[in-house]
């Protein structure tokens, strides 16, 4: 078994102003930044074979303050992005519920199946995120390895690996810059 230490990415201003960021490619803020220092400085000491990371700047920038303080390289995996919301990205939920009222009842209704228009469902991120966590957790058996992704994305690893059902991905949303530490493998 792997065990992997899945880090949130810090901060941004679409975090602060509620905003749907999904695959938006949103910076970290000030804050984020400094939370990102933060963790570095409590992860301080552990041994981590590898780190990977989404390429959105947010978790990378997150990522590259970590791999400095660890002395290891990021490794980019586009599947460790954050789930597509299409259509709702940049907005706030007041927004979706005025605009997309109908397709938030179906989100709901089936939070596996339902997807942002022109986004992905839970069941999607889930495979993708875990095919990478799979091929990570081969390539480190029995090593500790970081992984900085995405509150969403993140959220549907939590559940895989603790056997959580899927449709309660939502109550696993991690905060900005904390981590999750779960053991992933056959």
């Amino acid at each position: 078994m792997t065990e992997l230490w899945l880090v949130r990415h810090g901060q941004t201003d679409w975090n602060l102003e509620g905003r749907y960021q999904g695959q938006s490619d949103v910076p970290l803020n000030s804050t984020g930044l400094a939370q990102a220092y933060t963790l570095a400085e409590k992860l301080d000491g552990w041994i981590f074979k590898a780190i990977y990371s989404s390429d959105l700047q947010r978790a990378r920038q997150t990522a590259d303050v970590l791999a400095v303080c660890l002395g290891l390289p990021v490794n980019e995996d586009t599947r460790l992005r954050e789930i597509c919301q299409g259509e709702w990205e940049g907005m706030r939920l007041s927004e979706l519920r005025q605009i997309f009222a109908e397709n938030l009842a179906e989100n709901e209704k089936d939070p596996l199946h339902a997807r942002a228009p022109g986004g992905e469902s839970t069941l999607e991120v889930a495979e993708r995120v875990s095919q990478a966590t799979d091929e990570i957790a081969a390539a480190y058996p029995d090593s500790r390895v970081l992984v900085i992704s995405h509150g969403f994305a993140i959220a549907t690893l939590i559940c895989r690996a603790r056997q959580i059902p899927l449709a309660e991905v939502y109550a696993h949303i991690p905060e900005n810059a904390s981590y999750a530490v779960v053991e992933w493998g056959k």
